[in-house]
Formats: C-alpha cells, sequence, structure tokens
C-alpha cells in the first residue's frame, strides 16, 4: 500500500513511545486489510486478480503452448521494454504528471547506441553510456521546462513525443536499418544465466528480502508503531521464496527443440537485470527522503513547498528518471530486435507501457503508486499480447482487448479515489 504524505516525525527517528501502541493480531490485520479495500484502497490487487484470471483463462485455451517453458521465458523477454518503461512512468505519474515522449526516448537511445557501436565502432560500454547520457539529457530538458518554465507536462512531452520520432528518423534514416552484432549488448536479452547463478540469484533475494521483512517489523516494534503480524510477514516471505525458486526450477529446464545442436537453459539475463532495477528504484521510492517528497508532491504540491521541500527539483529530477530509464528500455528493445529501425520507441510502446503502470495501480491522479504496480501491469499486458496472439487473434482484437483492460484500471482507480474520499481515507 502507497501513501501520499511525508511520514510523521515518529517515523524518522526512534521513539520513546515503543511498546504504547497495541500491535493487531493476524485476525485483526486481515480485518483492516478488508476494511481498507472496501474503503477504495484497493492497490494493486484488482491487477493481480485480472492476472490470475488470465493465466487461467489462456492455460485451459492453450494448455500445450502458453504454460510451456520457452513460452515462459518469451514472456519475461517479451515484456522486458514495456516493464522498464512503466517503472520510471511511476516516478512521473505520481507526481500527476504524463511524459508522452518516453516511448521515442527509448527509440532515439536505442538509435544513438546503435550508431555508436556501428557507425564509429565505439566500445559497447561507450555506446551504452551515450544511450544512457541521452535519456537523461532528453529528461533534465523535459523537467525543467515542466518544472521551471510551467509548460503543461502533456503539451511539452506531446512535442517531445513529435520531435524524438524525427530524430530517429534523422538518426536511422527513413528506410535505414542498424544491424546490431556486439555479442555483450546482444546478451541483454538473448542470453541466459548459468544454472547455477540463477540457483544462487534466486536464494539471495529470497533472503534479502526476508531479511528486510524482518529488521522493518523489528524496527517498527522497537519503534512503537504498528506493524504486521509476524505471521503475516513470514506468509509474504515463504510465497515470495515459492514464486521466486519456483520459476527459476522451471527456467533451469532445457527448453531447445534440438538440445543437442543448441542447448537452452537458464534464467534469461534480462530478468535479474530488471530485478534489479526494481528493487533500486523501489528502495529510492520507499527508503529516501527523496522518495517520500515525490509521494508529498503529488499528494499536495503547495502544501509539499510551504514545508520547505524543493518542488521544482523534485519534478525535474523525476523526468530524468523516466527519461533514464526509457533509455534503458531502448538498449534492451535493440538487444532483443538484434537492430534498430526507424520505428524504434513507436507503435505501441508508450501506450503500453503507461497502461502497465494504471493496471499495476498507480494513480493518474498523482500521489499513489509503487514500482510493484508496473512489474504487475507489465505481467498483465504481456500475457494479453501473448496468449492472444497464441489464439490467432489480429492485432486489432488485441489493442482492443488491452484497452479495454486499461480503461477498466482507470475507473477502479477513479471510484477507489471516491471512496476512499467519502471514507476519510482520501
Amino acid at each position: 500500500m502507497s501513501t501520499s504524505t511525508v511520514p510523521s516525525s515518529s517515523e524518522a527517528s526512534p521513539s520513546l513511545l515503543a511498546g504504547s501502541v497495541e500491535q493487531p493480531t493476524f485476525g485483526e490485520a486481515v480485518g483492516n486489510y478488508v476494511s481498507k479495500v472496501r474503503g477504495g484502497d484497493m492497490g494493486s490487487l484488482p491487477a493481480i486478480l485480472a492476472l490470475v484470471v488470465l493465466l487461467a483463462v489462456f492455460v485451459i485455451l492453450k494448455p500445450a503452448t502458453f504454460p510451456s517453458i520457452g513460452n515462459i521465458a518469451n514472456l519475461f523477454q517479451q515484456g522486458a521494454v514495456v516493464v522498464t518503461i512503466a517503472m520510471g512512468l511511476v516516478f512521473v505519474l505520481l507526481l500527476g504528471e504524463i511524459d508522452l515522449s518516453a516511448g521515442f526516448t527509448s527509440g532515439a537511445c536505442g538509435a544513438v547506441l546503435a550508431t555508436g557501436l556501428v557507425v564509429y565502432h565505439w566500445s559497447w560500454y561507450v555506446a551504452l553510456l551515450a544511450a544512457l547520457v541521452t535519456g537523461l539529457v532528453i529528461g533534465t530538458l523535459l523537467g525543467t521546462l515542466v518544472a521551471r518554465v510551467g509548460i503543461p507536462s502533456f503539451i511539452i512531452t506531446l512535442a517531445a513525443f513529435l520531435a524524438l520520432q524525427g530524430v530517429v528518423l534523422l538518426i536511422i534514416g527513413s528506410g535505414g536499418n542498424i544491424s546490431i552484432t556486439d555479442p555483450v549488448i546482444l546478451a541483454l536479452q538473448n542470453k541466459n544465466v548459468p544454472p547455477l547463478l540463477g540457483w544462487a540469484l534466486g536464494i539471495i533475494a529470497v533472503l534479502a528480502y526476508a531479511g528486510s521483512s524482518l529488521r522493518t517489523w523489528q524496527l517498527r516494534r522497537q519503534r512503537g508503531l504498528l506493524a504486521a503480524p509476524l505471521g503475516m510477514v513470514v506468509i509474504k516471505m515463504v510465497a515470495l521464496g515459492v514464486v521466486v525458486l519456483g520459476m527459476v526450477a522451471i527456467l533451469n529446464q532445457e527448453r531447445s527443440l534440438n538440445p543437442l545442436r543448441a542447448s537452452i537453459i537458464g534464467v534469461p539475463i534480462v530478468v535479474p537485470l530488471i530485478v534489479v532495477l526494481a528493487l533500486g528504484l523501489g528502495f529510492v521510492l520507499t527508503r529516501t527522503a527523496f522518495g517520500r517528497h515525490i509521494y508529498a508532491v503529488g499528494g499536495n504540491a503547495e502544501a509539499t513547498r510551504r514545508a520547505g521541500i524543493n518542488v521544482k527539483m523534485v519534478r525535474t529530477a523525476c523526468f530524468m528518471i523516466c527519461s533514464t530509464m526509457a533509455a534503458v528500455a531502448g538498449v534492451l528493445a535493440a538487444s532483443r530486435a538484434t537492430s534498430v529501425d526507424p520505428n524504434a520507441g513507436g507503435s505501441n510502446v508508450l501506450l503500453y507501457a503507461v497502461g502497465a503502470a494504471v493496471i499495476g495501480g498507480t494513480s493518474l491522479f498523482g500521489g499513489k503508486g509503487r514500482i510493484i504496480d508496473a512489474l504487475i501491469g507489465g505481467a498483465v499486458i504481456a500475457v494479453i499480447d501473448n496468449g492472444m496472439a497464441l489464439l490467432g487473434y489480429s492485432p486489432g482484437v488485441k489493442y482492443v482487448v488491452t484497452g479495454g483492460v486499461l480503461a477498466a484500471a482507470a475507473a477502479v482507480d477513479a471510484i477507489s479515489r471516491r471512496r476512499a474520499s467519502a471514507s476519510g481515507r482520501g
């Protein structure tokens, strides 16, 4: 559950009131959660339920192909670009703003990467750095124009949408295509982690989550703050462990049609990369003062300014993060396609990325959202796109269904805010 307010002083420093708050029992905690859901604070619950339903439907309709190991790996690789852009968009949406240029920002940065590698023969790390810096510069410019000049984000990012589309055409050429052969860049979306390393990374991730959860639970109790019952914390840890280690076990199985000629085994490299990015961005939002300032600006910018927080800096930084994440997505897109063409970053990339963030639970009104929303929403988008393609539906049908899901998510967000306001939680 996210919040749109800055934590109180009792949360910012150790309290002398340890033990003064009566901790809820497991049953009370469940009851409180149900009350919050009824009051409109549903978080990612609708998206999770939708994902479960979609998975069940496609498994029933395509039992031989949809749940296959090869298709599961493909889902991760297919959704990586959308999820990466969506994670950056969460920062902008938390402010109540929008970045319509994120798709073509990824395309422009991918074009910079490809040009550096192929035309100028740069090393992969120099070309990668150039692509990331390009994204950072674009974000800095957009953030400055929004925060300091006062141009509405919808207008300026729409202008950037058009301009960056032109930049891609100028770099690549209207009928051009730059093929990428660098093995490091190609490995990001086309190679896999060795099985033993995959197990090690999975176990480390589970242990790190468990340690962080227990530490947070302990600190909250020591400071006299409300903490979830230990049983609920343990259930979350076990559930995460089952999902993560179960997925590692599945992906470590052979999925090549001809293993004697070419073996395909292991977790795709892009998966731990996305996890690292998600953990880093999640840490920024939930464990830093800057993250609390983002929620505060999204909740009430004027009150935040009067509290002494540099609202302009926060706005600019969020656009910088968004465009830099779009640059990362551009690199991943170039790696998956093994080339960059004039359509890079176009088509449905932006719409799917915005849809992923909103479907996952990030509010279009600002002040409410988490990085995990982008992951869950991206999974919903990827499952719809993949499952309907396996069923043989045309792109038109897929767009209609995806648009319907996005409209439903926006409706749930609006209704939730109204119910939360009526119940005094807004």
